[in-house]
């Protein structure tokens, strides 16, 4: 279509296209396939693929709420608390359970209250969802002890890491349980979530070349390379993208500093006229000149971090492929301009409609919209079927599979419904607000800023500062400032907000080494005195307590 025709695209016509899509899934799911993990479309069944806990509805959970739908949202929460029962003999994917389940929960559990459930006095502190999602982490838990750190890629829900389980992990399967385990230890105060998160993602980093790229598997024993394709794409994506994300939700400047690392590796090697190729993680050289269907997350990200030119160009790219073809394929030749042999299939993923949903957040560009409307066209020509959706195996010849992939209703619908819709409550720019009393005092939620797992459960990050579980350095916080007030000094303070790392250890913001360093040694110290009286230090550089930076300005 032209893009005057888009410009009068009828963005509420597609939002309800959208919602019927949504609707036709979902339903044909509850009818044919609960309890099993996912929906088999073609032949009107379920089937178990990535454990046993009706992984379609976890992973649904939030969009229905997103889609305005409060009862049946209700309704689930209580299906899922009588049902779900993660002391099972299966042996699960470590990523696939984090992302789908434990950050389907961890989504649904913050966004509970607003679903109209009455919820438990200390929540967001505590509640049955939250308890779900720290039991299924916990389950993960023996994957991360290894000598270096890096997790294995299979556990066994029942009996840990299964001897004799392949020590060879994506580095995706490595570097992307940041969002939900830092989430999952601010809110139950548990600091082992967050640990082994950021030993695994420091253990990547310290593993990576001399020219500053990863690999795509590595040996989680030896730390040793296995597969040294290096790219943005399968088995690496989402580390990057919780780098960033990490870096935001935790407002973490280290975190950030290794992407923006990366990411000039990234330019230097792979990158060629807004493609990206992949190249030898050593060397440098090109060794497949594909694009593949999941790199389509990166203008989203790079729009993420203000690169919204390049992220525009790269995404345009993307585009004309989809419209060759009426989706993405797997693999698609970049010299050849055609897909790539035994990977002609869309299984109806997410990725460039989530990166249209970014963009479109930052530019308005009607073009983005116009994706919008090509994706419900074409998923609804190829792959709609009496019982669903259907992956589809082939582009060219429109073959499907029998499968509906428990994404399509947790990202692919979310993100389209999301671009269509650009008032809903995910969009909330700060203008709207709720207060919640918790034990540890009142704290905002709510107010947009959600930060989407890679499984699209959007995770608030005002919750991450609701739920101090160490009232002693609360009671220190307000020590300190009764001596500042009762001093009467004439030297004016002022107090500031800055990220707020939980645990009071941002004395780094903008010290010198020294302080620094005096910083530590206050930290390892484990003194009878209260950990904040720091008499040598002059109020003249910042000190970050409990996130709150007091600043004497004379």
């Amino acid at each position: 279509g032209s893009g005057a025709a888009a410009r009068g695209l009828d963005v509420a016509s597609y939002r309800e296209r959208v919602r019927a899509m949504f609707y036709h899934a979902y339903e044909h799911y509850l009818e044919s396939a609960f309890p099993y993990d996912e929906l088999r479309p073609l032949t009107c069944d379920g089937q178990d693929t990535w454990g046993s806990f009706s992984l379609t509805l976890i992973d649904a959970l939030d969009t229905l709420l997103i889609l305005g739908n409060v009862s049946e949202f209700q309704r689930v929460v209580s299906v899922l608390q009588e049902g779900v029962d993660f002391d099972i003999d299966v042996n699960a994917s470590v990523f696939e359970t984090n992302i789908r389940v434990v950050g389907g929960l961890l989504s649904a559990h913050l966004l509970s209250r607003k679903a109209g459930l009455e919820v438990e006095a200390g929540w967001p502190c505590s509640g049955p969802l939250l308890r779900m999602a720290e039991e299924a982490a916990r389950k993960l838990l023996p994957a991360f002890q290894t000598p270096t750190g890096m997790p294995y890629g299979t556990v066994n829900l029942l009996h840990g890491v299964n001897p004799g389980e392949t020590p060879v992990t994506c580095t995706a399967g490595i570097g992307t349980f940041i969002v939900e385990f830092a989430t999952l230890s601010h809110l139950t105060g548990d600091p082992v979530f967050e640990d082994v998160a950021r030993k695994a993602l420091k253990a990547l980093w310290k593993n990576r070349s001399d020219i500053g790229l990863v690999g795509n598997h590595i040996d989680v024993i030896t730390a040793k390379w296995v597969a040294q394709d290096a790219g943005i794409g399968a088995g690496v994506d989402s580390y990057f993208e919780y780098l960033v994300k990490g870096a935001i939700l935790l407002q973490d400047k280290e975190l950030m500093s290794m992407f923006l690392e990366y990411n000039k590796a990234i330019k230097n090697y792979t990158k060629f006229d807004d493609w990206y190729l992949w190249v030898q993680m050593y060397k440098g050289t090109v060794s497949m000149p594909v694009f593949q269907s999941l790199e389509a997350y990166w203008p989203g990200l790079q729009s993420l971090i203000g690169d919204v030119d390049n992220a525009m160009r790269t995404f345009l790219n993307y585009y004309t492929v989809w419209k060759q073809f009426g989706g993405l394929p797997e693999f698609y030749n970049i010299p050849q301009g055609y897909t790539v042999d035994k990977r002609e299939g869309y299984p109806l993923r997410p990725e460039l409609i989530e990166s249209a949903m970014y963009l479109y957040r930052a530019t308005r560009d009607p073009t983005l919209l116009e994706l919008g409307r090509d994706a419900v066209e074409s998923i609804e020509k190829i792959s709609k079927v009496d019982c669903g959706f259907a992956t589809i195996k082939d582009l060219r010849d429109h073959r499907l599979d029998n499968r509906m992939e428990s994404f399509f209703l947790a990202e692919t619908i979310k993100y389209l419904y999301l671009l269509f819709d650009p008032d809903n409550f995910i969009h909330n720019d700060g203008s709207d607000f709720d207060v919640v009393v918790t034990p540890y005092g009142e704290c905002v939620l709510n107010a947009g800023g959600y930060i989407f797992n890679t499984e699209a459960h959007p995770i608030d990050p005002a919750a991450l500062h609701c739920c101090r579980k160490r009232r002693e350095e609360q009671w220190e916080v307000e020590d300190l400032m009764r001596e500042f007030y009762s001093r009467k000094k004439t030297k004016k303070l002022t107090l500031k907000r800055a990220p707020d790392h939980g645990e009071g250890e941002n004395a780094k913001d903008s010290q010198d080494a020294s302080s620094e360093k005096a910083g530590e040694k206050r930290k390892s110290k484990k003194s009878s005195h209260s950990l904040l009286s720091c008499p040598s230090q002059s109020f003249n550089s910042k000190l970050a307590v409990l996130g709150q930076v007091f600043l004497d300005n004379t």
